[in-house]
């Protein structure tokens, strides 16, 4: 090949290449190490290690881990209690519940948020494939930090954030508030609460719609949705109350900004449960289409392109072995979604005690957290119809991982 080809080549080639880093693609899992499954109760670990955040470089093949630290964080409550800001700078992780100090044997309510800076580690991505191409000299070796601890409410967990960036809402499950904070790049301020409920009304998952004007909160433990006005940073409860099922839950919006999707878990008696596709261009929004999916449909995510929904079945591995509705593995199933209208693309049997769901932006790939194997499958999604879903790779934490997230697109 003559030089100037070799030349071109590289060229066109570190093209490719600083296009991809522009886009790279951090996960963040949010792992507890508090607390084990056995036998189908949940019981606390005698002096625990730390919980954990490990975070993930998606657009390596197969995913790896980029960084693991020590930030408090909770299964309790909807595997959404990540956010990460649209330029990957920071990720907030909330933590539900913690060890209680006056007995080691059981926990409480906890109320932290954590602020981890990303900078570096994006950072890190882009300089490794400079490198695969010869444009740039090694980086160090990247590493998360933690930023600032602030509080929220009293069970902090699912966490929303709008499409700028600049506000975080946080659903307090043992207050019946949601707290609100303002981000300004690296930095978060805490900012009031908004009364969603009682005390006892277990505010569980919040997204916020496309336009930043509107946000829905899961009273999980009332069977009711909420919904909030947003101006600015003054956030207020409206009037209007949407019912999808028994024990709303999780909750995500479609990029495309016309549906929600809610995971309504039920009493855990055995009982196939629900998701529900909420239609946001509807005045009021309303309920529009429900379909049954198995035992508990725990975490939930719409892809990227928002076509396809993902949920994770806990179908029973909750259980003890003798109960009737125990089983040995649960279900990531994949729905196809035409509007309101939701229809099964794939289902593939996973582990156990099994919690959320992040996809690649390729809308292709998907990690898959479940937490008595302490592991997250890397999942292969063909798009078809039938036998659409394999594992393809597996990632072991430090910790059951519990909640994770990508830069909402």
């Amino acid at each position: 090949m003559k030089p100037t080809t070799t030349m071109a080549t590289l060229v066109a080639l570190a093209g490719l290449v600083l296009a991809d880093a522009a886009s790279a693609q951090i996960a963040v899992s949010a792992n507890d190490n508090k607390v084990k499954l056995n036998n189908g109760k949940v019981d606390v670990v005698k002096s625990p290690p730390a919980d954990t955040i490990t975070v993930i470089d998606l657009g390596a093949n197969p995913p790896k881990v980029l960084s693991e630290i020590d930030v408090p964080n909770s299964v309790v409550g909807p595997p959404l209690n990540v956010a990460i800001t649209p330029k990957q700078e920071i990720a907030l992780v909330s933590s539900n519940m913690k060890i209680d100090p006056a007995n080691p044997d059981k926990t409480i309510p906890d109320d932290k948020v954590t602020v981890v800076d990303l900078t570096n580690l994006h950072a890190s991505l882009t300089s490794r494939l400079k490198n695969a191409v010869g444009l740039g000299k090694g980086a160090p070796a990247p590493a998360a930090t933690v930023l600032a601890t602030l509080q929220a409410g009293k069970g902090a967990a699912g966490i929303a954030m709008n499409r700028a960036g600049t506000l975080a809402l946080v659903a307090n499950r043992a207050e019946g508030t949601v707290s609100v904070f303002t981000i300004n790049g690296k930095t978060v301020t805490a900012g009031d609460k908004v009364k969603v409920g009682s005390e006892t009304s277990g505010p569980s998952g919040v997204v916020i719609n496309n336009e930043g004007t509107m946000a829905l909160v899961t009273l999980d433990a009332e069977h009711k949705i909420v919904v909030l006005s947003i101006e600015g940073t003054t956030v207020k409860l409206t009037d209007r109350v949407i019912s999808a099922g028994l024990r709303p839950y999780a909750i995500d919006i479609a990029k495309t900004g016309d549906v929600a999707i809610v995971g309504n878990i039920g009493t855990g008696g055995g009982d196939a449960d629900t998701i529900s596709v909420i239609d946001l261009k509807a005045t009021p929004p309303r309920v529009a289409n429900t379909i049954t999916v198995g035992q508990t449909p725990e975490g939930l995510k719409i892809s990227p392109d928002g076509k396809f929904v993902a949920v994770t079945v806990m179908n029973g591995t909750n259980k003890a072995a003798a109960s009737p509705f125990f089983n040995a593995a649960g279900k990531l199933q994949v729905y196809a979604r035409n509007g309101t209208q939701l229809t099964k693309s794939g289902e593939l049997n996973i582990g156990r005690w099994c919690q959320g769901i992040a996809w690649k932006g390729d809308n292709r790939t998907m990690l898959v957290q479940c937490m008595a194997e302490e592991e997250i499958s890397v999942v292969r999604f063909s798009g078809g119809t039938g036998n659409s879903l394999a594992k393809v790779g597996s990632i072991k934490t430090k910790g059951g991982p519990a909640g994770i997230r990508t830069a909402e697109p």
